[in-house]
């Protein structure tokens, strides 16, 4: 009997284009409608293999955001811990809904996840904000969610990743 490896490297793989797609240049007008790619992609991982993927996950996840985004340390990776313990804590019934009702969830999951990271950008004076425009993000990730969820889905049976 052969121990077939977990393939941990397409988990790499999946949030490494997910980091690519967060920091695709946009016009000024279409920033605050960019999907949210890494929130969505850890939401996956942590629903799909919650004993692998987890809070540790969100937290490096987070760090590697803020580098990678050039904000305070830690402002992501707290968004996206509380992300993923939610996520943790929803995973099972999360399973069951169609993806319609996934969308849903997500719409409010990822508009979570936006409004702590703008609360904590205001407190540390990164950004000024009068308005909520910058909920859309959470709507454009909701209605890509069931695609994204597909192709996640079929990629994690090809590579047999559990």
């Amino acid at each position: 009997m052969q121990n077939k490896p977990h393939a941990t490297w397409v988990i790499f793989l999946t949030f490494s284009i997910a980091y690519s797609l967060a920091i695709v240049p946009f016009p000024d007008w279409a920033m605050r409608y960019r999907p949210e790619w890494v929130p969505m992609v850890l939401i996956y991982w942590v629903m799909a293999l919650p004993y692998r993927v987890g809070i540790g996950w969100a937290w490096v996840v987070g760090l590697l955001l803020d580098i990678l985004e050039s904000s305070t340390l830690g402002v992501n990776a707290l968004s996206l811990v509380i992300l993923a313990y939610v996520t943790l804590s929803l995973h099972q019934r999360m399973r069951m809904f169609t993806t319609l009702q996934q969308s849903g969830l997500m719409l409010v999951l990822i508009g979570l996840n936006v409004m702590i990271c703008n609360w904590l950008q205001i407190i540390t004076d990164q950004t000024v904000s009068s308005n909520l425009i910058f909920l859309m993000a959470s709507v454009t990730s909701a209605v890509i969610w069931p695609s994204l969820f597909q192709l996640l889905r079929q990629i994690r049976r090809s590579f047999d990743v559990h």
